[in-house]
């Protein structure tokens, strides 16, 4: 054994018949022994993707901004080089609880963790009390670049991102989750009636609404508004929300189950995240250039045509070829729609879009 070695304590277990080991390891030691495979390999001489640098950053804030709340899973690490196992015991209780004593020249590399590893690093840079902290560290002796590859397939092999909507209904720090969250549960169409799990609807769902969708809509109407806390955002989103329901007539039916959300789904446009998004866009017309009539004006929802039937009204806006579209182009044609119903101006980029929508399908139409 070498004269000077690193020591971990550790737990001893066997997987797939290879011992491996468990350990807590300092934050500040992280970045000292833990290397990357060097980026300019190609690919199949690396053991690991190259390093998303860009991503980094926010890993990192996440970090330093949640020294009291952040929550990171476990790196998984190789070891090259001649390790020794010391166990506390004979007994059987403790055959596998000991210290792990690993050589200083010997070679440690992340097979799962990199990004983390990289934060940890900058984190520690901005704020060094964090070097006490602790995370797990599975260690797994280095057979070679082949087998440390095929673990890295292996450990993503199956991992699945969460959803957003899911995201966003475990997340109890981020303010657009808290916001959506409270307008789902106090705006009586979308409380019962919305996905929470999924960000897309099944065809045989009873929901209407994704949470998902919900809080990217109220995030657009709320943009730019002077509202310094949630408490305000939510109220304001609350408010609108709550009223544009009272005037999509079917958003109603839907929540006294007199009609089916999958029925809706297929005839309306009004029972897509789409609609929610231009509503949102209409939505922050009001309430910045019409405050003390917004809501008088909202009232001419109710006689908006939303079947998607209508193929002369909602072809080339909302739909492309029958097909609903939630392109950024498709939202902000389908809301200039409902603003022109609404008697309500448009700014001279929604203009300079219309124009052009216009011109796009007059040309479709002689072409014919």
């Amino acid at each position: 054994m070498a004269a000077f070695e690193y020591i971990f304590p550790s737990i001893r277990g066997v997987q797939a018949g290879r011992e491996y080991y468990i350990s807590m390891c300092p934050l500040r030691l992280i970045p000292r022994i833990f290397l990357f495979d060097e980026e300019e390999l190609r690919p199949e001489l690396r053991a690991q993707r190259s390093l998303n640098k860009q991503r980094v950053p926010e890993i990192a804030r996440y970090i330093v901004r949640n020294p009291k709340g952040y929550t990171f899973s476990a790196l998984t690490a190789s070891i090259d080089g001649k390790v020794k196992f010391e166990p506390l015991g004979d007994e059987d209780s403790e055959r596998n609880i000991g210290r792990l004593h690993v050589p200083m020249n010997a070679r440690f590399v992340i097979n799962d963790g990199q990004h983390r590893r990289a934060a940890i690093e900058a984190a520690l840079h901005e704020n060094p009390d964090l070097g006490d902290e602790t995370i797990s560290v599975v260690f797994f002796l280095d057979v070679g670049l082949k087998r440390c590859q095929q673990m890295f397939a292996d450990l993503n092999r199956f991992s699945v991102r969460t959803t957003p909507s899911l995201g966003l209904l475990y997340d109890h720090r981020d303010e657009d989750a808290l916001v959506a969250k409270t307008v789902m549960e106090r705006v009586p169409v979308f409380n019962g009636l919305t996905e929470t799990e999924r960000s897309s609807i099944s065809n045989r769902s009873i929901k209407l609404f994704t949470l998902s969708g919900i809080s990217n809509a109220t995030q657009a109407l709320l943009v730019g508004l002077e509202l310094d806390s949630v408490e305000a955002k939510t109220k304001v989103a609350v408010e609108f929300w709550t009223e544009v329901s009272q005037h999509v007539g079917d958003w109603q039916l839907a929540r006294q189950r007199k009609v089916s959300a999958a029925d809706l789904r297929r005839d309306y446009v009004h029972a897509h995240t789409l609609a929610l998004a231009a509503l949102a866009l209409v939505g922050k017309t009001l309430l910045s250039q019409h405050a003390s009539d917004w809501k008088k004006r909202l009232k001419k929802l109710e006689t908006l045509d939303w079947s998607r039937g209508n193929a002369s009204q909602w072809e080339g806006r909302a739909m492309n070829a029958g097909r609903l579209s939630k392109r950024n182009v498709n939202v902000a044609l389908a809301a200039n729609l409902i603003k022109k119903h609404l008697k309500l101006e448009l700014t001279a980029d929604e203009q300079t879009l219309e124009s052009q929508f216009r011109r796009n399908r007059n040309g479709r139409t002689s072409s014919k």
